[in-house]
């Protein structure tokens, strides 16, 4: 009897670990006849892509690592599956199948074996494998290991630093009123009470460090014990953020060791640099005197701004970082600074180069390549210290990462009009040659439109570059409806790229022209170009996007003025709402998503002060601040009045960013004054929408709602 108990024991504990399993999931990518005889790229099509990323060349340049992530739709989910592709051959070979998801794969030093995060045991952890995906080994401390968010292995493979949520702040109420567990508060002193999407529960993001052997993790230690802040930094938290010295004797890693009200106002994170042997700790950019108070030994530079992404050089003498100068302003310059971990001293080498320097990579110890935004581009560049940066590569598309190995070098590459496919990139000439075939099925049987790069003039007499997109089968002798697009960010480049949430390749395909300006503030036309946007909301860039619609309605027969809509996110949200109170009768219909509608409730209501405070310029109750005094003057609620078009507004409820009260206040202005207007309130989502199901309702009730009030069906 007690055997049986036993065994009914060990039956339910197994079936209670089969529930924590991801259970198998069934690719549906294949297009149907249907689709195919259509030719039409529809919503439903484009989530049949597979999602191309993380990307690794093998130490001798000879296989390419990388995931795909695939969806169902009936099931509401996707799973990530791990892929490698013979540079020679170009045959692919899948490593992990479709019952967990399989991600962050990293080869080992040699490239005999390939580290991954799977949750294929019911826990997010580390697992080895060999090169041809044989010999699956789970990574574990000993004992009940929570989830794993991230990791990186030392180039011998015998030290690890991995990510966990750790509790180190009592935010709950029965925490604090421990007779009270059934108590459902939580209780705040001072900011962030929230953050993008997530109350602050007291949990926070910590970097883990341990030896490796057979298997197991010993040793293990949170090398920021205490701390009430999150390192990678929060709310993205990028892995790119912490690197492992050459030798393992060392990590490096951002950090914003802030808490409360000056978290919420500042940018100010910093390089850390941890000895694993010993557990010092060294903040490189603001590195303490001998009395222990903070020196700025850096002539010039000090560093008050975002401090990101280390990356030490081959021969661990350096750290390559990327730097934003002025404090609290989080779309600054991306600086590309170098620190000598022997000497101490920094190194400024982009100083004379208008742009961003980002996803940064030690070609050798002289050497660096990184990416940057040019002229709504985005190109890989090559910087050799004490030399002026190089573009290599030309064209109008977006490398969104690069991976060097053995020689060679391999891009991920989008455009306006196809997702990321893989290229190899020649190292001394910038050639780029496509070698992989993701989507090949849907590019071959759904046509595409086409993209004119079109400057147009602006009010103040400049160029901006404007992407127009046309529908499949253009035809000049027709008119076509046209959207104006508004960009987000604010300072986010609208670039030759792609997107799976803004996609305008899917909006020509249903017959509409888009109008893609690259308006003020955006990134990739030098820094007095981005600048301009701060403290000026309602001015100059929104002439700008008055001045694109225009250019291409009145010079283009094709595009229909009289049939016109404006659509946008987040500032582009914000865009959508001042121009329904400015537009001069342009406008059959507007779309605004997680949009800004009233700066004053805003301030109160957001996270990230530090935003608020530069691109508004100041609180709502300062009012000896001019500029501040001019943005909340300026407000779309200030001109609701004059609202008489129907408008479509989405939110996430989860959105901490730009809260989903904002939206509702939008929705009610409008349909108290009797303009047609319709809510879509997403219980699930934030600031954007990712959920493939989600995405499809929001997807059916924007061309709904351009088909009704811009084409007129």
């Amino acid at each position: 009897m007690k055997k049986f108990i036993l065994l009914m024991a060990i039956a339910v504990m197994a079936a209670a670990c089969d529930e924590k399993r991801p259970q198998p999931l069934e690719i549906d990518n294949a297009l149907t006849a249907a689709e195919i005889e259509a030719g039409v790229f529809t919503p439903e099509v484009m989530w049949k892509m597979g999602r191309a990323g993380s990307s690794s060349l093998s130490p001798d340049g000879q296989t390419l690592l990388y995931t795909v992530t695939h969806y169902n739709m009936g099931e509401n989910r996707g799973v990530t599956a791990i892929y490698t592709e013979d540079m020679d051959s170009h045959q692919v070979r899948q490593l992990t199948g479709f019952e967990s998801n399989n991600s962050s794969p990293a080869w080992s030093a040699d490239g005999t074996k390939i580290y991954f995060l799977s949750d294929r045991s019911g826990k997010s952890h580390v697992w080895s494998m060999n090169a041809d995906g044989s010999g699956a080994e789970e990574i574990v401390c000993c004992g009940d290991m929570p989830d794993v968010e991230g990791f990186g292995i030392t180039a011998d493979g015998s030290a690890i630093w991995w990510v966990q949520t750790v509790q180190t702040a009592d935010r709950r109420s029965a925490d604090v009123h421990k007779d009270m567990p059934h108590s459902a508060a939580r209780i705040y002193d001072d900011l962030m009470a929230r953050h993008w999407d997530y109350w602050d529960e007291g949990e926070y993001r910590h970097i883990f460090v341990g030896e490796v052997a057979g298997g197991k993790i010993a040793g293990a230690r949170d090398i920021m014990e205490g701390a009430q802040w999150d390192a990678p930094l929060a709310p993205y938290f990028d892995m790119e953020e912490i690197a492992w010295s050459p030798d393992g004797s060392m990590l490096a890693y951002t950090c914003k060791p802030l808490t409360g009200t000056e978290y919420a106002e500042s940018t100010d994170s910093d390089i850390f640099v941890y000895w694993v042997e010993g557990g010092k700790t060294l903040n490189i950019c603001k590195p303490a005197s001998a009395d222990g108070s903070t020196a700025y030994p850096h002539k010039g530079f000090p560093f008050v701004g975002y401090d990101k992404y280390p990356v030490w050089s081959p021969d661990g003498s350096k750290i390559a970082f990327r730097s934003m100068e002025r404090a609290a302003h989080e779309s600054d310059k991306e600086r590309l600074f170098v620190y000598d971990c022997r000497t101490g001293d920094m190194q400024y080498l982009t100083a004379d180069f208008d742009y961003n320097a980002m996803n940064v990579v030690w070609e050798d110890d002289q050497t660096l390549l990184f990416i940057a935004p040019i002229e709504a581009t985005h190109q890989i560049c090559r910087q050799r210290i004490g030399e002026q940066p190089q573009v290599l590569t030309r064209g109008d598309h977006d490398i969104t990462a690069f991976t060097l190995g053995g020689g060679r070098m391999v891009a991920e590459l989008c455009t306006i009009m196809t997702a990321t496919e893989f290229y190899e990139v020649d190292p001394s000439t910038g050639e780029l040659t496509r070698i992989s075939d993701i989507n090949t099925a849907i590019y071959d049987n759904i046509p595409a439109g086409q993209v004119q790069k079109r400057w147009v003039k602006t009010t103040d007499g400049k160029q901006m570059l404007t992407w127009v997109i046309l529908p499949p089968d253009f035809d000049p002798a027709k008119k076509y409806p046209t959207l104006l697009y508004c960009q987000g960010g604010p300072q986010s480049v609208v670039s030759n790229g792609w997107s799976y949430r803004w996609n305008y390749r899917l909006m020509a395909a249903q017959g509409y022209v888009v109008v893609a300006p690259n308006r003020r503030g955006l990134p990739s036309f030098g820094q007095e170009w981005l600048d301009q946007i701060s403290g000026d909301y309602s001015g100059q860039n929104i002439r700008d996007y008055l001045s694109a619609i225009d250019d291409v309605s009145l010079n283009e027969p094709w595009a229909d003025r009289d049939r016109m809509g404006c659509i946008g996110a987040s500032y582009g949200g914000y865009s959508v709402f001042y121009l329904a109170g400015h537009h001069d009768k342009r406008f059959k219909a507007f779309i605004a998503h997680c949009g800004i509608f009233n700066f004053e409730s805003m301030y109160g209501q957001t996270e990230e002060l530090f935003f608020i405070n530069t691109d508004y310029g100041g609180n709502y109750w300062d009012k000896t601040n001019a500029v501040a005094q001019r943005s909340y003057a300026n407000s779309p609620h200030k001109a609701v009045e004059k609202w008489d078009t129907p408008i479509l507004i989405f939110t996430g409820e989860k959105d901490f960013r730009i809260p989903y009260t904002q939206s509702l206040e939008a929705f009610t202005a409008a349909r108290v004054q009797g303009i047609p207007a319709r809510l879509v309130e997403f219980s699930n989502e934030a600031h954007q929408v990712f959920k493939p199901q989600n995405s499809i309702v929001w997807n059916r009730e924007f061309f709904g709602w351009l088909d009704k009030y811009v084409k007129g069906e």
